[in-house]
């Protein structure tokens, strides 16, 4: 099969259009007509339908939902624009401070707090009840509420390889040099043959920076979000980084309560690894729901970018996005070298795209949800 080369731009604004002043990049090639939304070139229809239709359906206490969590599905939280896109729901982040240290607070649950819980429930003839989180946190002096972020275009990020990273950092200025943030694997992805659990790869999402890619991501969001647990197989070991429920206020545990179990499906929700006889055969697989909202997220396109016309406030922002005097191109970046995709993680390769991001953590201001060496640490949000 032939490599392609399309080039698909990240959504246009008022400010930031195109970077870097690569006015050929005013093309928007063969993204005209796409709709927000749609596939990346080369995606498989009805397999792309499938998992979007998986990423927007709700979930209920029979399908493991709880005990506590925030929302009922994946779209309901990425919904603005088009499936995938950002949300109005903010999530809540506390913490404290110990001795000038930043203490995430996660024996009681932190730093996220979980908004609702699914309330009393009979499992075995016992009258069960998950409780909630308390609001605010016992203990928690520091909080946060946090967007979530738009969807398009990140499987081409997640398809970069490391070192493209590491050369974008070196292009920036000193004086706004992004770091690099390497993150361990809990997740690998079983569609890229560089990915370990353990090893490191460079974290390219959340807020921090902090997830390295987006099965992780998907299995993640899926039991602190809506608190469904899952395992998966990653080279033929039973993956359970996120079999674990999150429980009100308390230590994240499977224990019994009181003779009550963490919700209506007793231990891990959906237990894939148990399923595939654990993983026996050198079964490397993420579990089906995981598997489904990290394809779509994978093949979700970038927006087509919309045409700036000579004079216009859309162009005269861009030329001050571009100026040295605000550097803003300094970090929100479209290096048309570095961000081509690979096959990894189960993407066509050869698409040229402009995130207006370095995926980069710089230093912003106070975080309530890092480790002191990182606590004012953010990722460049894509424009």
């Amino acid at each position: 099969m032939f490599k392609r080369t399309v080039k698909i731009l990240l959504a246009a604004t008022a400010i930031g259009a195109v970077g870097c002043g690569e006015a050929a990049q005013d093309d928007v090639g063969s993204s005209e007509g796409a709709v927000l939304g749609d596939a990346i070139p080369g995606t498989n229809a009805t397999t792309f339908a499938a998992a979007r239709t998986n990423f927007a359906a709700a979930e209920g206490n029979a399908d493991g939902l709880g005990p506590i969590f925030n929302e009922h599905s994946c779209g309901a939280c990425h919904s603005e624009g088009s499936v995938g896109g950002a949300g109005q729901n903010i999530e809540r982040r506390y913490g404290r401070l110990t001795n000038g240290v930043f203490d995430a607070m996660e024996s009681t649950g932190g730093s996220l707090r979980q908004l609702v819980g699914i309330g009393g429930f009979n499992v075995g003839g016992l009258n069960c009840q998950s409780g909630t989180d308390a609001n605010p946190a016992p203990g928690a002096t520091i909080f946060a509420g946090r967007l979530a972020t738009p969807l398009f275009g990140l499987g081409l990020v997640d398809s970069i390889p490391d070192g493209r990273f590491d050369t974008l950092a070196s292009r920036e200025p000193a004086a706004i040099r992004g770091i690099v943030n390497r993150v361990s694997i809990a997740l690998p992805n079983p569609l890229d043959a560089g990915q370990r659990t353990g090893a490191t790869r460079v974290g390219r999402f959340g807020w921090k920076g902090g997830v390295s890619n987006l099965g992780q991501f998907s299995a993640d969001a899926y039991v602190n979000e809506m608190g469904i647990t899952t395992s998966s197989c990653t080279g033929g070991v039973a993956n359970r980084a996120f079999g674990t429920e999150n429980r009100a206020n308390r230590a994240p545990s499977n224990a019994v309560i009181n003779g009550c179990p963490d919700d209506q499906v007793p231990g891990t929700d959906d237990d894939f690894a148990t399923e595939l006889n654990n993983c026996a055969g050198g079964v490397n697989e993420l579990q089906d729901d995981v598997a489904n909202f990290t394809f779509f997220m994978a093949h979700l396109a970038a927006p087509p970018a919309l045409a700036i016309t000579a004079g216009s406030t859309q162009d005269r922002g861009r030329t001050l996005f571009n100026s040295a005097a605000l550097q803003c191109s300094g970090c929100h970046r479209t290096d048309s070298d570095i961000f081509v995709s690979t096959t990894a993680g189960g993407v066509q390769a050869g698409i040229v795209f402009a995130p207006y991001s370095d995926f980069l953590v710089h230093d912003m201001g106070r975080s309530v949800t890092a480790s002191a060496t990182a606590a004012t640490r953010w990722r460049s949000p894509a424009a």
